[in-house]
């Protein structure tokens, strides 16, 4: 499947391994991977979507992965908030798409909820965790190391 191109944009998922490294580059891969998704938006050439509940999985991480001190943690979530992300709340018919997803791959729900949103905006979803997602051959799913 081809992403989906608004005005010459490309539409990109990207899931939480990618937003973290963002947020706290300690023991992170591919971070040069990831810098170059914000450049490729910062010069037009994609836009980027998540789920709404990218931003609980990413507090979680900080928390319980990174472990982060509150002062830290503050500093990383303010800085979520600035990143040039549409959080796509979850409507109904997303949570049936998603849902029908996690049941037939045998994922989680949560991992499932980003192939949802690809599968509905035909766009590309990038991730460092391609074992989860890369299980749909409807979704173009790309590991960030390919970016």
């Amino acid at each position: 499947m081809t992403a989906k191109v608004i005005k010459d944009m490309t539409t990109l998922v990207i899931d939480t391994s990618v937003i973290i490294k963002w947020l706290n580059q300690d023991n992170e891969e591919n971070i040069d991977k990831a810098d170059k998704i914000l450049e490729n938006v910062k010069n037009g050439q994609a836009g980027i979507i998540a789920p709404e509940l990218a931003k609980y999985e990413a507090g979680n991480v900080l928390l319980h992965g990174k472990k982060l001190r509150l002062e830290q943690a503050l500093i990383a979530l303010s800085s979520l908030y600035t990143l040039p992300i549409s959080f796509i709340t979850e409507s109904k018919d997303l949570a049936e798409q998603t849902y029908s997803l996690a049941e037939s791959l045998g994922i989680t729900y949560y991992d499932a909820a980003f192939l949802a949103l690809a599968k509905k905006y035909e766009a590309i979803l990038v991730t460092d965790n391609v074992k989860h997602q890369g299980k749909i051959s409807e979704v173009n799913v790309l590991a960030l190391s390919n970016y």
